[in-house]
């Protein structure tokens, strides 16, 4: 694939994801909190467009489920029940971007009927729904703790490599300690250092600030490599000799050359801190309930009847994979720019 082929498609496949996670509330068919305790771990409900008789329906429908009495929690599509999709319709309120209110859904259908393209968990809500609104606050997580991460990393290969000397050993030797240190196990020691009666949002915050703080290392090695050869061009030298300020020289000439660096560090590390919001959060360390994250949506996949049982409750886990590779995509397609736009 061609260098400008590759960063449109992963630019539009970031835009499509950011685009159904930041109006989740419009395209989730219901809250992330809406329970229905009759129907707990149901099975995705397919779309039908030919009914039991054979029939042809222009406009696509689900059946039923009802509880299969001679096996324990399964379900049987009851085909006497059919409930057309509905298309904007106006159901449960939902904040957008949480500036204002809205009613309108993508899709519905009428009760008692439920669509669940993804089933449903063990307290009967919409697993899509749930991916969705889960999104906001995981990509959130991964978004702020990449910009604190690069934004310290900026800093501190930015200082080193302009500055070098005694301030380069001092900053580089602390960021081969963070990279040698096994990042995982130090997010664990410091999440279980922390309070435990704290609110879900501290707890959050708390989350967002360890991991941009801990990754800082890796981009700060880069971005000093990239310091060290801009400070050195031409047009440095000749700004420093005319009597151009440190500052000045920083600011106005060299830091504006790591922004490839900068941009591609940014995409490769929201999927790694996304994971680690999952990973914390599925290992009973991050946000819990009622919030939605990526994290709480597989958290059930810790107990065995659950992941023996209910093949759906993995569909969530495998929806991630085509998130983490379009910023994959995306870093590798800024990596090729830039080192062609620096040949």
């Amino acid at each position: 694939m061609k260098q400008q082929h590759k960063l449109r498609v992963a630019i539009i496949l970031l835009v499509g994801f950011q685009l159904l996670i930041l109006f989740a509330g419009f395209f989730a068919p219901y809250s992330s909190t809406a329970q229905d305790r009759r129907s707990p771990f149901a099975p995705p409900t397919p779309l039908h467009f030919f009914d039991a008789q054979g029939e042809f329906h222009a406009r696509p429908f689900v059946y039923g489920l009802k509880i299969d009495p001679g096996n324990y929690g399964a379900y049987r599509i009851d085909s006497t029940q059919r409930y057309p999709i509905h298309f904007f319709t106006a159901s449960a309120s939902y904040k957008v971007a949480g500036l204002f209110t809205a009613h309108t859904h993508l899709f519905s259908v009428e009760e008692p009927g439920r669509i669940l393209l993804l089933g449903s968990d063990g307290y009967g809500r919409d697993q899509l729904s749930r991916f969705l609104y889960g999104g906001q606050l995981s990509l959130l997580a991964g978004l702020i703790a990449a910009t604190l991460s690069v934004g310290v990393g900026i800093i501190m290969g930015g200082l080193a490599g302009f500055y070098g000397g005694w301030l380069d050993n001092l900053l580089m030797r602390g960021a081969e300690l963070l990279l040698a240190l096994p990042w995982l196990y130090l997010l664990f020691a410091v999440r279980a250092a922390l309070p435990l009666q704290v609110t879900q949002s501290q707890v959050f915050l708390m989350l967002v600030v360890v991991l941009g703080l801990v990754g800082w290392a890796r981009p700060a090695r880069l971005i000093r490599g990239v310091v060290l050869t801009a400070k050195e061009r031409n047009f440095v030298l000749a700004a420093r000799g005319f009597g151009a300020s440190d500052h000045y020289l920083f600011f106005r000439h060299v830091l504006p050359q790591t922004s490839g660096v900068v941009l591609t560090q940014i995409a490769l590390l929201i999927p790694q801190f996304v994971l680690a919001e999952v990973t914390l959060t599925f290992l009973g360390l991050g946000v819990g309930e009622p919030l939605a994250s990526w994290g709480s949506l597989l958290s059930s996949l810790q107990q065995y009847a659950v992941l023996s049982s209910y093949w759906w409750m993995l569909l969530p886990a495998l929806l991630l994979v085509p998130v983490f590779l379009s910023y994959y995509l995306a870093a590798d397609a800024l990596q090729e720019r830039f080192k062609s736009v620096s040949l």
